[in-house]
């Protein structure tokens, strides 16, 4: 027979790659502090995107560098399950007034258990309440013993009161609550109308990962053949959050995004598009297969429509050198540096020949980079330009199109037709597209910032 030491053996330790220890260290620096993230928030996040790398076999292939932090992830779910209409609060919401966490108290030295461990951390809670001693509690019967007849009467009329109180309150008919874990899906119908959900979602009324994708091939068909884009995202819509309420974070959840990103790109939903590229961003950290090239560089041509130097520094930031070679991202940084330096020819250029659906992008910005470059045409060019320079100098498809923006902008009386061709007088424009220009320049469409 076996002794208890040897049927005992120790688990074996798993050693945790040093990115990953620095990730976990950098999650619980003092500067990375969010209010309105709870530490078992953070503690769960750690947990999930960290298993689910090691699960995936990706746990030493991921950059940890460019892997946003947990409170990030966090407010990234919260933002899914809002838009999808689930406004249940997970049992992680309900741990109040947690203390913040240094990184110290994240990590022991040893490793020997999973890095989001805290081996010191506080006890539970109810290890935590406080009851009154069998002494006080006697003490307290006795005490009540020896009360009038009139006490007891009150004390037992307030017991009625509460409990009646309580029953009235607490003890109506309400929804069960929610499983810490994920729901399996049941339902069969390939499609269903996007609700917000008001309640726990049921499983009758969710669709499976093999239903969703029969759902999404059934999509591209119509989208192709009808392209009827409030049904379109209305039935995307409704995938995502069947995604979501099942926790499915794979491959094919990367595709739905990427799919639905490009058609609201397409249509001119920012709000639709920022959505969908905010989970991307949370969804290829995990090293899951997508084009996050193609993505990237959206985000970066976004970033320049917005005016967003903050957001757009910390992207390129992010690149890597094999990224920055690559034909979509190369393109957006020369876009980028072109602006910079106030190089409209070579910006136009590039809005001629953009890859991918970047032109969707482009299109948002090019109207006040057009006016800005006639504004620059005004001041460099006198007395007069042939309307042919500015159509090829400005990206137009046509004269047509270059003298309708003109006169889109009161320049009406600068376009002159002479015997061989038309001209725009430069010389005679002033100031007058300045005041365009700047108001372009303030407004910019933010709906769903990213």
């Amino acid at each position: 027979a076996q002794s208890p030491a040897q049927a005992e053996q120790p688990k074996p330790k798993t050693e945790w790659p040093e990115s990953v220890r620095k990730y976990v260290q950098r999650s619980f620096l003092s500067e990375n502090d969010d209010p309105t993230v709870s530490r078992a928030e953070v503690e769960a996040k750690l947990k999930e995107t960290i298993g689910t790398a090691k699960e995936n076999g990706t746990l030493y292939t991921i950059d940890w560098n460019a892997v946003p932090l947990p409170q990030a992830l966090v407010k990234a779910d919260r933002d899914a399950l809002y838009n999808s209409g689930n406004h249940t609060p997970s049992s992680s919401e309900s741990v109040a007034n947690s203390r913040k966490r240094k990184s110290s108290d994240s990590i022991d030295g040893g490793f020997n258990q999973p890095p989001w461990h805290n081996a010191n951390s506080r006890s539970s809670l109810e290890n935590r309440i406080s009851y009154p001693s069998p002494d006080k509690r006697s003490t307290f019967d006795d005490n009540l013993a020896k009360s009038s007849k009139f006490q007891k009467e009150a004390a037992s009329k307030r017991k009625r009161r509460f409990e009646s109180e309580y029953k009235a309150v607490y003890r109506s008919p309400s929804p069960t609550p929610p499983s810490s874990g994920p729901i399996i899906g049941t339902s069969e119908v390939l499609e269903k109308r996007y609700l917000r959900l008001t309640a726990p979602p049921i499983p009758s009324n969710v669709r499976p990962l093999h239903i969703l994708r029969q759902t999404l091939d059934l999509l591209k068909k119509k989208w192709r053949k009808e392209g009827n884009y409030s049904y379109i995202c209305d039935q995307f819509k409704s995938m995502r959050q069947d995604l979501t309420v099942q926790r499915i974070k794979n491959d094919f959840t990367v595709s739905v995004y990427e799919i639905h990103a490009r058609i609201a790109l397409e249509k001119g939903d920012i709000g639709e598009y920022n959505q969908c590229q905010t989970q991307l961003r949370s969804l290829y950290s995990l090293g899951l297969k997508g084009n996050p090239i193609e993505f990237k560089a959206y985000r970066i041509l976004y970033f320049i429509h917005t005016a967003n130097r903050t957001g757009l520094n910390d992207t390129m930031a992010d690149l890597t050198a094999a990224e920055k070679e690559e034909k979509p991202i190369k393109h957006a940084l020369q876009v980028r540096s072109a602006l910079a330096l106030g190089n409209y020819h070579k910006f136009f250029q590039l809005y001629l020949d953009t890859p991918n659906m970047g032109a969707y992008l482009l299109d948002m910005f090019v109207a006040r980079e057009r006016l800005a470059a006639l504004c620059n045409i005004c001041k460099s060019y006198k007395p007069d330009v042939k309307l042919r320079f500015v159509t090829e100098e400005l990206g137009f498809e046509s004269d047509a199109d270059a003298a309708q923006f003109i006169i889109d902008h009161s320049g009406q009386h600068l376009l002159e037709d002479r015997s061989d061709n038309i001209v725009f007088l430069s010389g005679k424009a002033g100031q007058l597209f300045e005041s365009s220009r700047s108001e372009a320049f303030r407004k910019v469409d933010i709906k769903g910032q990213i």
